[in-house]
C-alpha cells in the first residue's frame, strides 16, 4: 500500500473520526487546493460534505490521499496512472471478498446438510 520510507516522514494519524481539510493538509503535506483537485480525479476520494459545503474526512480517506501522494510523487505515476492503479487494486480486493463469501456459503450450505 503505501512505502514505508514515506509513511515515516509523514506525521502519525490521530484517533479521530472527522478531519478538516486543513488538519488533512498537514497530515498528508498536501496543500488543500490539491486535495479538492484529487477528489474530481479519483472517484475512492469522498470526504463527507456538511453545512457549507465544509469537508470532512475519514481516517480511510487520508490513508487513501497519502496512497495518492507516494503514487504521484514517489513513484511518478501520472493521476491517470495512478487512478488505473487503484481501480484495480479495487477490482483485486472486490474479487478476492466474493471468493471468501462464496467459500463461507459453501461452508454454510455443507453444515446444513449435516444438520438435516
Amino acid at each position: 500500500m503505501l512505502e514505508q520510507s514515506n509513511n515515516r516522514e509523514l506525521p502519525e494519524i490521530p484517533n479521530k473520526r472527522y478531519f478538516t481539510i486543513g488538519e488533512v493538509s498537514e497530515l498528508c503535506a498536501v496543500k488543500p487546493h490539491v486535495l479538492r483537485y484529487w477528489e474530481q480525479e479519483f472517484t475512492q476520494l469522498k470526504p463527507v460534505k456538511r453545512r457549507g459545503n465544509r469537508r470532512y474526512y475519514q481516517r480511510h480517506d487520508v490513508l487513501i490521499i497519502r496512497q495518492i501522494k507516494s503514487l504521484l510523487y514517489g513513484q511518478g505515476y501520472t493521476i491517470g496512472g495512478a487512478r488505473a492503479y487503484l481501480s484495480s487494486r479495487e477490482t483485486k480486493d472486490d474479487l478476492q471478498c466474493k471468493e471468501i463469501i462464496q467459500r463461507v456459503c459453501d461452508e454454510l450450505d455443507e453444515i446444513l446438510c449435516l444438520l438435516k
